[in-house]
């Protein structure tokens, strides 16, 4: 028997490979003569990095540049397999996880060190970049990021703009002619499955804001000023980037990679890509995979899904096993065999979270005792 194990992280509690290696030492302790290959997946978002680099065989490389509220942060990135491609996760600079509830304040939070670690790898070289976007703690449409590639902006007194949304609206000259060049020789793509565009009602703003620390009552001011940043910028590249799809990824960090050329793509799909998930797929029996939480959400874009639906083209055998099951979960079972919630009985969210490895490599156990009963098990003649 076969069996390909891709899940993606238990937010909070366990990354992706943590998950995998669980199912996978289970599975082991219950069946020993199956062939069970782990890849850890993600979206784009939390666990990107440690998925490719896991799968390709690559390395990171320590650096220190500036975090979400102007302050060093040192941190990685991610060289693949290749030894030609940097994954960014964008999460590890600027994720709304590093900061704690109190110091949460998307007015004053900038992406300025996403650029200046496209510009370490650049001076190391490299010219691909995969970059994830997701868990963001910032909403500046990319400002910051633009500014430490060499991008300027000017208010009316021909003062340079600090990148920050409070004082986007403040912009009135925008300049990419002072852009570091070696920016134009780069491949970028963004690895995210968000499709809001940058502005309005389904814009960055509004959507993701709340979560970041934006009040009700703000989410005006931030979207206006999302709006007016956006215009400068596309009237003098004479694009229209802001109503693209996606560019409110990351409160608008996907609207700054688009300027400088990059494209969008499926978290799941161009993780699938990169690590060959398909073709494993196609020779397993069965594949299992999951997340922290699994409701109608996941039909929108998230690894199980992605897993579930190529499984069944496939015609392999699929598993959902996550922390938990929540509202609206009917629709998703139409991707699996079995979907299954790893939780034990009645508990509090810190005990599950605390407890998440202990009640995965128990279910797992569980499930494979009687996947081996169903596979080995013969009626007496």
């Amino acid at each position: 028997m076969n069996i390909l194990i891709a899940p993606d992280s238990y937010k909070g509690s366990l990354s992706a490979l943590e998950v995998a290696s669980t199912i996978k030492d289970a599975f082991r302790q219950v069946i020993d003569d199956c062939v069970i290959e782990a890849v850890p997946m993600a979206d784009g978002g939390e666990g990107t990095l440690e998925a490719l680099i896991y799968s390709t065989k690559g390395k990171t490389m320590s650096v220190t540049v500036t975090d979400q509220l102007g302050d060093p942060i040192l941190t990685e990135y991610g060289i693949l397999g290749d030894n030609e491609t940097v994954v960014i996760e964008i999460a590890k600079v600027v994720g709304l996880p590093l900061l704690p509830q109190e110091r949460r304040n998307p007015l004053c939070a900038t992406t300025y060190g996403i650029g200046e670690m496209m510009i370490h790898a650049i001076e190391q070289g490299y010219r691909k970049f995969i970059i994830g976007l997701g868990g963001s703690a910032t909403n500046e449409g990319g400002i910051g990021l633009l500014q430490a590639v060499g991008v300027s902006f000017f208010d009316e007194k021909g003062s340079p703009v600090p990148p920050t949304a409070a004082y986007l609206e403040k912009i009135k000259t925008v300049d990419y002619g002072t852009i570091d060049p070696r920016i134009y020789d780069c491949q970028i793509v963004i690895a995210s499955d968000v499709e809001n565009e940058l502005c309005g009602k389904k814009g960055a703003s509004y959507v993701y804001g709340p979560q970041k620390g934006v009040r009700e009552e703000q989410i005006d001011f931030y979207d206006s000023a999302l709006y007016h940043y956006g215009t400068f910028i596309d009237e003098h590249l004479h694009t229209s980037y802001k109503s693209t799809p996606g560019s409110g990824a990351a409160g608008g960090l996907g609207f700054s990679l688009l300027t400088l050329g990059a494209s969008i793509y499926s978290g799941a799909e161009m993780i699938a890509e990169k690590t060959r998930l398909l073709d494993k797929m196609a020779n397993a029996d069965w594949v299992i995979t999951g997340e922290g939480k699994s409701d109608f959400q996941t039909l929108y874009g998230k690894v199980p899904h992605y897993i579930g639906r190529h499984a069944n083209r496939l015609g392999v055998n699929a598993l959902l096993l996550s922390g938990s099951l929540g509202e609206n979960i009917d629709p998703v079972y139409n991707d699996f065999v079995s979907c299954h919630s790893i939780t034990r009985g009645p508990g509090s969210l810190d005990d599950c979270m605390e407890k998440a490895k202990t009640y995965l490599y128990q279910t797992s156990v569980d499930i494979a005792k009687l996947m081996k009963a169903c596979t080995y098990y013969r009626k007496p003649v």
